[in-house]
């Protein structure tokens, strides 16, 4: 089992930032991945980023340019830094891994960008 806890959400005004965390309760060096989705009222839920065990990095054209991912293998975390933040960018954020043939979800944190 592999447990992820998500933190950093809160409310902004557009144009701000927010930085995500995810820790993760096994060495992430052992996963495949870490990932974020985000999932708006009455929308589904979609890849926002995602970054693999070697480094690579993918992002969705929506957030290109302003959010970067990134991870920290000594603190079993990734985060998800979020600039320029628009107000459809409001949404809950949820991470994700791959480990041992299963998927793991956290359990969501809520961005929300208004003015």
């Amino acid at each position: 089992q592999v447990q992820l806890v998500e933190s950093g959400g809160g409310t902004v005004q557009p144009g701000g930032s927010l930085r995500l965390s995810c820790a993760a309760s096994v060495n992430i060096f052992s996963v495949n991945y870490m990932g974020w989705y985000r999932q708006a009222p009455g929308k589904e839920r979609e890849l926002v980023a995602r970054i693999t065990r070697v480094g690579f990095t993918n992002f969705a054209d929506s957030v290109k340019g302003r959010f970067t991912i990134s991870r920290d293998n000594a603190k079993n975390t990734a985060y998800l830094q979020m600039n320029s933040l628009k107000p459809e960018d409001t949404a809950v954020y949820y991470c994700d891994t791959q480990h041992s043939g299963a998927h793991y979800w956290g359990q969501g944190t809520q961005v929300t960008v208004s003015s």
